[in-house]
């Protein structure tokens, strides 16, 4: 079983590499939760299981041109991690370019993220 650590630097390590979907494939429980600080258009805040992360996660990707992103921590407590996320990214939909700058809560269960929470600046939303 990965310990919390194990998770937090393999998932640090897949996202600064951008395999994003390989660290939602390995990483993430079947009944993980993703938690957003706004929902995304179109949809909840809140996405429960696997399949609902991968769907999201390929909404974003498909209505974002990312020009270039940062990965830093990760950050222990407990059975819990924080990393923080910089992108610079446009909306297609506008054409909006725009900074993001973001941190994701990840609790581990079971060698496994169970929840992640993102927080960022939600006055634009």
């Amino acid at each position: 079983m990965n310990t919390t650590m194990e998770v937090a630097r393999k998932l640090v390590a897949l996202c600064k590499e951008g395999r994003f979907d390989e660290c939602s494939n390995t990483l993430l429980a079947d009944d993980v939760v993703s938690v957003e600080a706004a929902a995304p258009p179109g949809m909840e805040r809140e996405a429960r299981g696997l399949e609902a992360v991968r769907r999201k996660g390929e909404w974003w990707g498909s209505n974002h041109e990312v020009h270039s992103f940062s990965v830093s921590g990760p950050w222990p407590h407990d059975n819990r991690f924080v990393v923080g996320f910089q992108f610079d990214v446009t909306f297609k939909p506008t054409g909006q370019r725009m900074k993001l700058d973001e941190v994701a809560l990840y609790t581990v269960r079971d060698g496994k993220v169970a929840r992640e929470e993102f927080f960022y600046d939600t006055s634009g939303a």
